[in-house]
């Protein structure tokens, strides 16, 4: 079922992000979470595609378990960096014989020290790779990634949202949002995408934290905030697993049922691999 027709139903959607296992103790692992999770009946989940597309055939297997196996619609991430058409006209041609059509379409990030150049007949950003999935596979449903602070390298937040906009206007018929820990980014960002005729579905992002080092490194990476007090509550607790556990989930939780209040279509969870912390603030609501 493609995920747009998921959200034309009159109900909040539920949707969790896994990235692909690299041993078989980590396979065991998340094919038990996925199984915890399944019980709060998911709409669907997205499995990630690693550093330039470094997890690709565990991503495709994976994803193609979680939909035959484990009866979940699977969104397979695609992206930009380092792939040319041949190579996503391939994967795509992959996905439909496993009867999956949905797929969320990211730039990915080069390797920091690096000045991306797309390769030959590659793709600069995510609105070319958009472009291309719809015109090679009309039928597939393709997502995009939103910011609700603006990506971390764009300083101006309406040139943010115009990029935004032109990957809608390229096919894109969805937006799941980067992690945000104060609603109000999700809020503004709502309101200029209004401003801007955005009008498909956006999906807020929740990331419950649950370890500091691991929070601050993503956070630095995607340009995240973290509110001071939420932050000097997780590192007065950083040698404390089952604190700043609790604290993530009790802040999850507050957030959530602040989204839910304001009329969000759904709520997607990055998991991290794990059915603990999700599970609880999914128990709270």
């Amino acid at each position: 079922m493609k995920v747009v027709d998921i959200f034309e139903k009159d109900k909040l959607t539920l949707s969790f992000e896994f990235f692909p296992p690299k041993t078989e103790d980590q396979e065991r692992n998340l094919f038990y979470v996925i199984s915890e999770l399944k019980n709060f009946n998911p709409d669907f989940v997205s499995v990630t595609y690693g550093a330039m597309g470094t997890t690709r055939d565990k991503t495709f297997l994976w994803s193609k378990k979680i939909k035959h196996e484990l009866k979940i619609e699977p969104v397979v991430h695609l992206t930009c960096v380092y792939a040319d058409k041949d190579t996503v006209e391939k994967q795509v041609r992959e996905l439909k014989k496993y009867g999956i059509e949905n797929i969320l379409a990211l730039r990915g990030d080069p390797p920091i020290e690096d000045i991306y150049i797309p390769p030959k007949n590659g793709f600069l950003y995510a609105k070319d790779l958009v472009s291309f999935v719809k015109e090679i596979a009309c039928d597939f449903c393709v997502g995009v990634a939103g910011f609700p602070e603006g990506h971390c390298s764009i300083s101006d937040l309406s040139v943010d949202t115009n990029y935004l906009k032109e990957k809608i206007e390229s096919g894109a018929e969805y937006v799941i949002t980067q992690m945000f820990f104060d609603n109000r980014y999700f809020f503004d960002f709502k309101e200029r995408c209004e401003k801007k005729e955005i009008s498909v579905p956006i999906i807020p992002g929740i990331m419950p934290i649950t370890n500091v080092g691991q929070i601050k490194k993503m956070t630095q990476i995607c340009g995240a905030t973290i509110p001071k007090e939420l932050l000097n509550k997780i590192e007065k607790h950083s040698s404390d697993y089952a604190s700043v556990m609790e604290i993530g989930v009790e802040h999850a939780i507050k957030q959530t049922l602040e989204l839910v209040k304001n009329n969000v279509l759904g709520l997607h969870f990055f998991v991290m691999n794990q059915s603990g912390p999700v599970s609880k603030v999914l128990s709270a609501l």
